[in-house]
Protein backbone atom coordinates (compact mmCIF):
# COMPACT_ATOMS: atom_id res chain seq x y z
CA UNK A 1 0.00 0.00 0.00
CA UNK A 2 2.91 2.40 1.10
CA UNK A 3 4.85 1.88 -2.34
CA UNK A 4 1.63 2.18 -4.49
CA UNK A 5 1.61 5.37 -2.61
CA UNK A 6 4.43 6.72 -3.43
CA UNK A 7 4.40 5.69 -7.08
CA UNK A 8 1.42 7.84 -7.82
CA UNK A 9 2.14 11.24 -9.26
CA UNK A 10 0.37 14.22 -8.19
CA UNK A 11 -0.35 17.14 -10.82
CA UNK A 12 -0.63 20.56 -9.53
CA UNK A 13 -3.44 22.31 -10.42
CA UNK A 14 -2.04 25.93 -10.43
CA UNK A 15 -4.39 28.42 -8.12
CA UNK A 16 -6.10 30.81 -10.69
CA UNK A 17 -8.03 33.61 -8.02
CA UNK A 18 -6.44 35.73 -5.64
CA UNK A 19 -6.70 35.91 -1.75
CA UNK A 20 -4.86 37.33 0.99
CA UNK A 21 -2.28 34.31 1.79
CA UNK A 22 1.23 33.58 2.40
CA UNK A 23 2.58 34.26 -0.70
CA UNK A 24 3.09 37.05 -3.32
CA UNK A 25 0.74 36.64 -5.74
CA UNK A 26 1.65 39.73 -8.25
CA UNK A 27 4.26 37.82 -9.97
CA UNK A 28 2.44 34.40 -10.62
CA UNK A 29 -0.81 34.99 -11.58
CA UNK A 30 -1.83 35.66 -15.27
CA UNK A 31 -3.98 37.70 -16.74
CA UNK A 32 -4.11 40.07 -13.96
CA UNK A 33 -4.99 43.37 -14.36
CA UNK A 34 -2.57 46.26 -13.03
CA UNK A 35 -2.25 49.90 -12.87
CA UNK A 36 -0.07 52.29 -11.26
CA UNK A 37 -0.14 55.17 -9.20
CA UNK A 38 2.08 57.86 -9.84
CA UNK A 39 2.65 61.18 -7.55
CA UNK A 40 4.95 63.89 -6.71
CA UNK A 41 4.44 66.48 -3.83
CA UNK A 42 5.47 69.61 -5.37
CA UNK A 43 5.92 71.39 -8.48
CA UNK A 44 9.18 72.06 -8.35
CA UNK A 45 11.17 71.44 -11.79
CA UNK A 46 13.31 68.66 -10.88
CA UNK A 47 10.34 66.52 -9.14
CA UNK A 48 8.10 67.33 -12.50
CA UNK A 49 10.85 65.45 -14.60
CA UNK A 50 10.57 62.80 -11.62
CA UNK A 51 6.75 62.86 -12.21
CA UNK A 52 6.91 61.97 -15.82
CA UNK A 53 9.74 59.62 -15.36
CA UNK A 54 7.45 57.69 -13.43
CA UNK A 55 4.36 57.75 -15.73
CA UNK A 56 6.73 56.69 -18.33
CA UNK A 57 8.13 54.12 -16.44
CA UNK A 58 5.17 51.82 -15.08
CA UNK A 59 3.32 52.29 -18.42
CA UNK A 60 6.37 50.27 -19.63
CA UNK A 61 6.69 48.09 -17.57
CA UNK A 62 3.51 47.24 -17.19
CA UNK A 63 2.65 46.58 -21.08
CA UNK A 64 5.93 44.30 -21.31
CA UNK A 65 4.82 41.95 -18.79
CA UNK A 66 3.03 39.24 -20.54
CA UNK A 67 1.32 38.31 -17.23
CA UNK A 68 -0.08 41.51 -16.51
CA UNK A 69 -2.80 43.48 -18.59
CA UNK A 70 -2.42 47.42 -18.74
CA UNK A 71 -5.17 49.16 -16.45
CA UNK A 72 -4.15 52.28 -16.70
CA UNK A 73 -1.79 54.96 -15.06
CA UNK A 74 -3.19 57.04 -12.03
CA UNK A 75 -1.13 60.43 -11.60
CA UNK A 76 -1.26 63.50 -9.44
CA UNK A 77 0.99 65.95 -9.51
CA UNK A 78 1.75 68.41 -7.07
CA UNK A 79 -0.90 66.81 -4.17
CA UNK A 80 0.72 65.88 -1.22
CA UNK A 81 0.62 62.55 0.21
CA UNK A 82 -1.06 63.26 3.73
CA UNK A 83 -4.19 63.79 2.69
CA UNK A 84 -6.53 62.04 -0.05
CA UNK A 85 -8.66 65.60 -0.14
CA UNK A 86 -7.01 66.89 -3.25
CA UNK A 87 -5.24 63.45 -4.86
CA UNK A 88 -8.61 63.33 -7.48
CA UNK A 89 -6.58 60.86 -9.23
CA UNK A 90 -5.68 58.84 -6.03
CA UNK A 91 -9.58 58.70 -5.69
CA UNK A 92 -10.94 57.33 -8.79
CA UNK A 93 -8.14 54.51 -8.71
CA UNK A 94 -9.51 53.46 -5.45
CA UNK A 95 -13.17 53.59 -6.81
CA UNK A 96 -12.19 52.03 -9.75
CA UNK A 97 -10.56 49.37 -7.62
CA UNK A 98 -13.65 49.04 -5.42
CA UNK A 99 -15.59 48.17 -8.78
CA UNK A 100 -13.64 45.40 -9.69
CA UNK A 101 -11.72 47.08 -13.22
CA UNK A 102 -8.50 46.49 -11.11
CA UNK A 103 -6.75 43.55 -9.69
CA UNK A 104 -3.30 45.07 -8.41
CA UNK A 105 -1.83 48.49 -8.26
CA UNK A 106 1.80 48.93 -8.42
CA UNK A 107 3.57 52.05 -7.09
CA UNK A 108 7.17 53.22 -6.22
CA UNK A 109 6.88 53.41 -2.38
CA UNK A 110 4.71 53.97 0.91
CA UNK A 111 5.17 57.42 0.95
CA UNK A 112 4.16 58.43 -2.60
CA UNK A 113 1.27 56.04 -1.88
CA UNK A 114 0.35 57.74 1.12
CA UNK A 115 2.19 59.36 3.95
CA UNK A 116 -0.94 58.98 6.25
CA UNK A 117 -0.68 56.02 8.58
CA UNK A 118 -4.69 55.70 8.39
CA UNK A 119 -5.26 56.24 5.00
CA UNK A 120 -2.58 54.09 3.90
CA UNK A 121 -4.17 51.14 5.93
CA UNK A 122 -7.36 51.99 5.50
CA UNK A 123 -7.37 51.86 1.31
CA UNK A 124 -5.29 48.53 1.83
CA UNK A 125 -7.56 46.63 3.92
CA UNK A 126 -10.39 48.01 2.31
CA UNK A 127 -9.04 46.35 -0.89
CA UNK A 128 -7.94 43.78 0.80
CA UNK A 129 -11.80 42.49 1.93
CA UNK A 130 -13.07 42.19 -1.71
CA UNK A 131 -14.10 39.41 -3.36
CA UNK A 132 -12.32 38.70 -5.30
CA UNK A 133 -9.37 40.78 -3.19
CA UNK A 134 -7.08 43.93 -4.67
CA UNK A 135 -3.52 44.15 -3.75
CA UNK A 136 -0.99 46.86 -3.58
CA UNK A 137 2.11 46.15 -4.07
CA UNK A 138 5.52 48.92 -3.02
CA UNK A 139 8.25 48.53 -5.02
CA UNK A 140 10.59 50.25 -2.79
CA UNK A 141 9.82 48.09 0.48
CA UNK A 142 9.17 44.66 -1.70
CA UNK A 143 5.83 44.21 -0.03
CA UNK A 144 2.21 42.42 -1.71
CA UNK A 145 -0.28 43.42 0.77
CA UNK A 146 -2.03 40.19 -0.56
CA UNK A 147 0.62 38.45 1.37
CA UNK A 148 -0.68 38.07 4.85
CA UNK A 149 3.14 38.73 6.29
CA UNK A 150 3.10 42.32 4.36
CA UNK A 151 0.39 43.83 7.55
CA UNK A 152 2.92 44.23 10.51
CA UNK A 153 6.00 45.74 7.72
CA UNK A 154 3.38 47.43 6.20
CA UNK A 155 1.78 49.32 9.42
CA UNK A 156 5.96 50.37 10.64
CA UNK A 157 6.60 51.24 7.34
CA UNK A 158 3.73 53.70 6.82
CA UNK A 159 4.29 54.89 10.61
CA UNK A 160 7.78 55.95 9.47
CA UNK A 161 6.33 57.53 6.40
CA UNK A 162 4.10 59.69 8.62
CA UNK A 163 6.44 60.49 10.87
CA UNK A 164 8.81 61.72 8.02
CA UNK A 165 6.25 63.82 6.87
CA UNK A 166 5.48 65.47 10.01
CA UNK A 167 9.19 66.31 10.36
CA UNK A 168 9.29 67.85 6.79
CA UNK A 169 6.50 69.94 7.91
CA UNK A 170 8.05 71.07 11.24
CA UNK A 171 11.15 72.09 9.54
CA UNK A 172 9.20 74.50 7.21
CA UNK A 173 7.14 75.98 9.92
CA UNK A 174 10.55 76.54 11.93
CA UNK A 175 12.09 78.45 8.87
CA UNK A 176 8.99 80.24 8.11
CA UNK A 177 8.98 81.47 11.38
CA UNK A 178 12.84 82.15 11.52
CA UNK A 179 12.21 84.62 8.42
CA UNK A 180 9.75 86.20 10.23
CA UNK A 181 11.01 86.99 13.18
CA UNK A 182 13.92 88.37 10.39
CA UNK A 183 11.27 90.54 8.77
CA UNK A 184 11.22 88.23 6.17
CA UNK A 185 7.26 87.79 5.08
CA UNK A 186 6.04 84.54 2.94
CA UNK A 187 3.91 86.36 0.50
CA UNK A 188 2.78 86.51 -3.03
CA UNK A 189 2.99 89.95 -3.81
CA UNK A 190 1.51 89.42 -7.46
CA UNK A 191 -1.50 88.47 -5.64
CA UNK A 192 -1.62 91.22 -3.76
CA UNK A 193 -3.94 94.10 -5.16
CA UNK A 194 -1.58 97.27 -5.72
CA UNK A 195 1.69 96.41 -6.18
CA UNK A 196 3.99 93.73 -8.39
CA UNK A 197 7.21 92.02 -7.80
CA UNK A 198 10.54 93.70 -8.88
CA UNK A 199 13.83 91.98 -10.02
CA UNK A 200 15.03 91.60 -7.05
CA UNK A 201 12.32 90.61 -4.99
CA UNK A 202 11.23 94.23 -3.70
CA UNK A 203 7.55 95.41 -3.67
CA UNK A 204 6.88 97.67 -6.64
CA UNK A 205 3.37 99.67 -6.40
CA UNK A 206 1.24 99.06 -9.52
CA UNK A 207 -0.27 102.83 -10.29
CA UNK A 208 -2.77 101.31 -11.85
CA UNK A 209 -4.22 99.26 -8.98
CA UNK A 210 -2.80 101.21 -6.40
CA UNK A 211 -5.64 103.97 -7.66
CA UNK A 212 -8.31 101.24 -6.57
CA UNK A 213 -6.77 101.15 -3.08
CA UNK A 214 -6.86 104.62 -2.48
CA UNK A 215 -10.64 105.08 -3.55
CA UNK A 216 -11.79 102.27 -1.39
CA UNK A 217 -10.07 103.85 1.66
CA UNK A 218 -10.59 107.74 0.54
CA UNK A 219 -14.77 106.65 -0.04
CA UNK A 220 -15.09 104.64 3.04
CA UNK A 221 -13.56 107.52 5.45
CA UNK A 222 -16.19 110.07 3.10
CA UNK A 223 -18.70 107.44 4.79
CA UNK A 224 -19.39 105.26 1.34
CA UNK A 225 -20.55 102.06 2.23
CA UNK A 226 -18.52 98.94 1.45
CA UNK A 227 -21.58 97.65 -0.67
CA UNK A 228 -21.47 100.67 -2.60
CA UNK A 229 -18.06 100.80 -2.92
CA UNK A 230 -18.47 97.35 -4.35
CA UNK A 231 -21.30 97.99 -6.51
CA UNK A 232 -19.29 101.11 -8.35
CA UNK A 233 -16.10 99.74 -8.36
CA UNK A 234 -18.08 96.46 -10.60
CA UNK A 235 -19.14 99.31 -12.65
CA UNK A 236 -15.69 100.87 -13.80
CA UNK A 237 -14.92 97.61 -14.70
CA UNK A 238 -12.64 97.27 -11.98
CA UNK A 239 -11.03 93.43 -10.55
CA UNK A 240 -9.47 92.03 -7.61
CA UNK A 241 -6.14 90.62 -7.36
CA UNK A 242 -7.31 87.37 -8.64
CA UNK A 243 -9.59 88.81 -11.81
CA UNK A 244 -12.86 88.58 -9.61
CA UNK A 245 -15.57 90.60 -9.52
CA UNK A 246 -15.83 92.88 -5.65
CA UNK A 247 -18.05 92.27 -2.78
CA UNK A 248 -18.65 93.97 0.42
CA UNK A 249 -16.12 91.18 1.98
CA UNK A 250 -13.36 92.10 -0.61
CA UNK A 251 -13.87 95.76 0.27
CA UNK A 252 -13.68 95.41 3.64
CA UNK A 253 -10.11 92.93 3.02
CA UNK A 254 -8.62 95.81 1.61
CA UNK A 255 -9.70 98.61 4.35
CA UNK A 256 -8.25 95.69 7.04
CA UNK A 257 -4.97 95.12 5.42
CA UNK A 258 -2.18 96.65 6.87
CA UNK A 259 -0.20 96.14 3.98
CA UNK A 260 -1.45 99.03 2.05
CA UNK A 261 -0.09 101.45 4.52
CA UNK A 262 3.40 99.93 4.47
CA UNK A 263 3.52 97.38 7.72
CA UNK A 264 3.55 94.29 7.39
CA UNK A 265 2.19 91.70 10.16
CA UNK A 266 2.99 87.90 9.32
CA UNK A 267 1.92 84.36 11.02
CA UNK A 268 -1.98 86.00 10.62
CA UNK A 269 -3.00 82.01 10.24
CA UNK A 270 -1.81 78.81 10.94
CA UNK A 271 -1.57 75.05 10.25
CA UNK A 272 -2.74 73.01 12.93
CA UNK A 273 -2.86 69.66 11.53
CA UNK A 274 -0.07 68.68 8.58
CA UNK A 275 -2.41 65.34 7.61
CA UNK A 276 -4.59 68.26 6.45
CA UNK A 277 -2.61 71.11 5.27
CA UNK A 278 -5.87 73.40 6.40
CA UNK A 279 -4.85 76.84 7.48
CA UNK A 280 -7.04 78.68 10.22
CA UNK A 281 -6.96 82.24 11.48
CA UNK A 282 -3.96 82.71 14.52
CA UNK A 283 -6.35 83.94 17.04
CA UNK A 284 -3.30 83.48 19.76
CA UNK A 285 -2.62 79.97 19.46
CA UNK A 286 1.14 81.28 17.78
CA UNK A 287 3.07 84.60 18.01
CA UNK A 288 2.59 87.37 15.53
CA UNK A 289 5.42 88.91 13.72
CA UNK A 290 4.35 92.70 12.94
CA UNK A 291 7.02 95.43 11.04
CA UNK A 292 6.41 98.98 10.58
CA UNK A 293 7.11 100.94 7.20
CA UNK A 294 8.35 97.49 6.03
CA UNK A 295 7.60 98.71 2.74
CA UNK A 296 6.27 101.80 0.67
CA UNK A 297 2.55 101.81 1.38
CA UNK A 298 -0.21 103.13 -1.07
CA UNK A 299 -2.02 105.48 1.63
CA UNK A 300 -0.89 107.46 4.01
CA UNK A 301 -0.95 106.89 7.82
CA UNK A 302 -2.39 109.40 8.83
CA UNK A 303 -5.56 108.10 6.19
CA UNK A 304 -5.09 104.42 7.58
CA UNK A 305 -5.13 105.40 11.34
CA UNK A 306 -9.03 106.90 10.60
CA UNK A 307 -10.40 104.37 8.40
CA UNK A 308 -9.18 102.25 11.49
CA UNK A 309 -11.11 103.65 14.24
CA UNK A 310 -14.17 103.85 11.66
CA UNK A 311 -14.02 100.65 11.91
CA UNK A 312 -13.23 100.25 15.26
CA UNK A 313 -16.91 102.07 15.40
CA UNK A 314 -18.95 99.62 13.17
Amino acid sequence: MNETNQNRQVRVIPATKRWVSDRRQLMTLDNVRVAAYCRVSTGDETLQTSYTKQVEYYTRIIHTNPRWQFAGIYADEAATGTSRKKRMQFNRMISDAMEGEIDYIITKSISRFARNTLDALDCVRQMQQLDPPVGVYFEKENIDTLDVKSELILTILSAMAQDESRSISDNIRWTFQRNFQEGKPHIDIDRLLGYNKGPKGEWLINDEEAETVRYIFQHYLDGESGRKSARDLNAMGKKTSRGNDWYVSSVFNILRNEKFVGDCEMQKTITQNFLTHESIPNNGEAPKYYVKDHHEGIIDRKLWDAVQQKLKEM
